[in-house]
C-alpha cells in the first residue's frame, strides 16, 4: 500500500500466537524512556531507527502491540529517520496474533482491520524498512516481516502462515504480500498447507532477501542500514514510492508514476550534489544532505 508522497516532510498454531501493547518513548539519540516492555523504539547514531518487539518469550502480536506499531509508524512518517530496522527476539521474531483475543466473526472484523491499518502504516513509512529476522516469524509475524521493504534472516529463521491450522486464513496482509513476494502458486501452497518455511528455502523463493549466520545477523543488518542512511534519502523514498505505487497498477500507469517522481527527484538538493560530485570525482563519492 503506497504511502504519502515521499517529499512530504511528515514525510499460527495455538502454541504459536499474531501481533501487544507497549513502547518506550524516544529520548535523545540512543536513549529510550521506559513506558512498558513490549515494543521499543530507539534512534541510533547515523539516523537509524530501531523498532524492537519485546513482548515476552513469543512476541505475540496482540491488539495493543498492533496499535503501538501503528503509532510508531505514524511517528516515523511524520519525522522520518534515514532508515528503519524492525526486529524481535533471538528465537522468535514474532510468533503471530494473540489467539486469546480471538472470538467469532464480529471480533475478527476488528482484528483484521487493526492489523491492516498498522502494517499498511509501517509499509508506508517513506524510508527503507529492513526486517531483521532471527528465529520464528509465523502468522502475523510473517505478515509483519512482509510489510517491510527487505528481509535479512538468520540461518535459523523460520517463516510461515499457519492460520489454516486454526481453520482460518491470514488476516494481516499475508495472502496479498506473500503472493507478491513468492508468486501466487507458492503463496497458495504455503497458506493452504500451513507448513513452515526454513531460511534456505525462504531465500530461494524470495520470502527472505538475505540469509546470514545467526551470529552475523546484527552486524549485517546494521551494515546495510548504515549504507542506506548515507545515501540520498529523498531519492530513496521516491524510488520506494514509485515501486510500491507501480505494483498496484498497470505497467503503463506505473511508468507514468516513475516519470513524475523522476522529475520530482531533480527538485532536491541531493540531486545537485550527486550530479556535481559525479562529474568532479566519479561515482560513489557524494555526501548527501537528505533534502
Amino acid at each position: 500500500m503506497a504511502g504519502d508522497r515521499a517529499t512530504d516532510p511528515r514525510g499460527v498454531s495455538a502454541s504459536t500466537p499474531l501481533l501487544t501493547s507497549g513502547c518506550r518513548a524516544v529520548g535523545p539519540v540512543g536513549k529510550t524512556v521506559a513506558m512498558d516492555n513490549v515494543v521499543e523504539l530507539e534512534h541510533l547514531d547515523g539516523g537509524i531507527a530501531l523498532v524492537t518487539l519485546t513482548n515476552g518469550k513469543v512476541n505475540a502480536l496482540s491488539g495493543a502491540v498492533v496499535a503501538r506499531i501503528g503509532e510508531i509508524a505514524a511517528e516515523l512518517t511524520a519525522t522520518p529517520p534515514k532508515v528503519v530496522v524492525v526486529t524481535g527476539g533471538p528465537k522468535i521474531f514474532a510468533a503471530g496474533a494473540d489467539i486469546s483475543e480471538f472470538g467469532g466473526a464480529e471480533e475478527a472484523v476488528g482484528i483484521t482491520e487493526r492489523i491492516h491499518v498498522a502494517l499498511d502504516a509501517l509499509a508506508a513509512i517513506p524510508r527503507f524498512v529492513i526486517a531483521e529476522v532471527s528465529g520464528y516469524a509465523l502468522g502475523g509475524g510473517c505478515e509483519l516481516a512482509l510489510a517491510c521493504d527487505y528481509r535479512i534472516a538468520s540461518e535459523r529463521a523460520v517463516f510461515g502462515q499457519p492460520e489454516v491450522l486454526l481453520g482460518t486464513i491470514p488476516g494481516g496482509g499475508g495472502t496479498q504480500r506473500l503472493a507478491r513476494a513468492v508468486g501466487g502458486s507458492r503463496a497458495k501452497e504455503i497458506s493452504i498447507t500451513g507448513r513452515q518455511v526454513k531460511a534456505e528455502e525462504a531465500l530461494r523463493i524470495g520470502l527472505a532477501d538475505e540469509v546470514v549466520p545467526a551470529e552475523e545477523l546484527r552486524e549485517r543488518t546494521m551494515a546495510l542500514a548504515t549504507e542506506v542512511a548515507r545515501g540520498a534519502t529523498i531519492a530513496q523514498a521516491l524510488a520506494k514510492e514509485a515501486i510500491d505505487r507501480g505494483l498496484s497498477t498497470s505497467l503503463a500507469d506505473g511508468l507514468l508514476v516513475e516519470r513524475d517522481l523522476f522529475v520530482e527527484s531533480f527538485r532536491t538538493e541531493d540531486s545537485q550534489i550527486g550530479v556535481k560530485s559525479f562529474l568532479e570525482n566519479g561515482p560513489g563519492k557524494a555526501e548527501f544532505l537528505g533534502r
